[in-house]
């Protein structure tokens, strides 16, 4: 039998058909929750930026609510870019500095401890990261600390579990703090929050459980990442914003998200869930990008082994029974 073509159209779709759905989709659910507008932070990012500008077209930019929330190790070029976007939609936000409440809670310092354990010379001057390895070779998934010192000389260390949890769990503060100003704003302006995760991180449980995991609606979701950035583009967002590679932007050092988490880059990723979507094997998976069978086998364990591992973020609160309560249906 031969092998079905995967090939990149398949993730082609009608951009403005999209933007009218997902714009109804809006109107529907703030009607719903009863709620007046949206709040969402603006990273800069292509994901928040899809997400503002399709809030403006169903809502019109007075009903949206934009936050820049930096800290210490945020690019200078997510606020700049984050604040263009803004600009250009015309919506009301603010800047929210959080580096002053996550120095209070203890995110850097826990954060530090757990590196100077790795790297006993490594003070808050020097810049860090976290890199995977292992899932895409048909290994298990593991981290490497990688550490640039303030004379320029690079330093890396596996990471022991313990050091790992430590460092993730510090960081995520980053993430629910945010979330946190985000319902803050939306409460006070009685308006719902949203979730800008695509579907590739929604997918492989690449966010912060109660931190950017926690929202009102997801408009972009079901979205593969090469579609997000083409609704930017039919969105008339700025050049920078689609043309900007996916970061984590938690870390000192840049860091894209293939190597924070994915095994692939984006584009490769988004065909090697699409394949897996549609039972489509390593043999059509490495044929379309050009790699050994056995490495697109690896690539396709690495997603459901991230499934399964991030189960535990996308679960709903355990209940001893389950508890019904009728509401209302939303007014047509």
């Amino acid at each position: 039998m031969a092998t079905p073509a995967l090939h990149p159209d398949v993730l082609a779709i009608d951009c403005e058909t999209e933007v009218a759905r997902i714009a109804d989709f809006m109107l529907q659910t703030l009607r719903g929750f009863n709620k007046r507008g949206v709040v969402l932070g603006l990273s800069g990012g292509v994901d928040s930026s899809v997400c503002a500008a399709l809030a403006v077209r169903a809502l019109g930019p007075q009903r949206v609510f934009g936050l820049l929330m930096p800290e210490r190790d945020s690019s200078e070029s997510s606020a700049d870019l984050g604040a263009q976007v803004a600009q250009q939609l015309g919506i009301p936000h603010a800047v929210e500095d959080i580096a002053p409440a996550l120095d209070a809670i203890g995110c850097y310092r826990w954060r530090d401890e757990a590196v100077r354990a790795v790297l006993p010379d490594y003070t808050p001057a020097w810049k860090i990261k976290l890199a995977i390895a292992g899932g895409a070779q048909g290994g298990i998934n593991h981290f490497r600390l990688v550490a640039r010192d303030p004379q320029g000389h690079l330093h890396e260390a596996r990471l022991p579990l313990r050091e790992y949890l430590q460092i993730v769990a510090a960081t995520n503060h980053k993430q629910r703090l945010r979330k946190t100003l985000e319902y803050f704003h939306a409460d006070r302006l009685n308006y719902a929050v949203i979730g800008t995760p695509n579907r590739l991180e929604y997918d492989q449980g690449f966010f912060v459980k109660n931190g950017d995991g926690s929202a009102d609606l997801k408009p972009i979701a079901h979205l593969y990442k090469t579609q997000v950035y083409a609704l930017a583009r039919h969105l008339g967002l700025p050049e920078a914003v689609c043309n900007a590679a996916p970061t984590t932007d938690t870390y000192s050092l840049p860091q894209g998200q293939d190597e924070f988490y994915f095994a692939l880059p984006w584009q490769q990723m988004d065909l090697a869930l699409w394949a897996r979507n549609h039972d489509l094997g390593a043999a059509a998976l490495a044929a379309a990008l050009s790699m050994p069978e056995a490495r697109a086998s690896a690539v396709l364990a690495d997603i459901d082994a991230k499934r399964r591992t991030t189960r535990y973020l996308h679960a709903r609160p355990a209940l001893v029974e389950p508890i019904f309560t009728p509401h209302p249906e939303p007014a047509p």
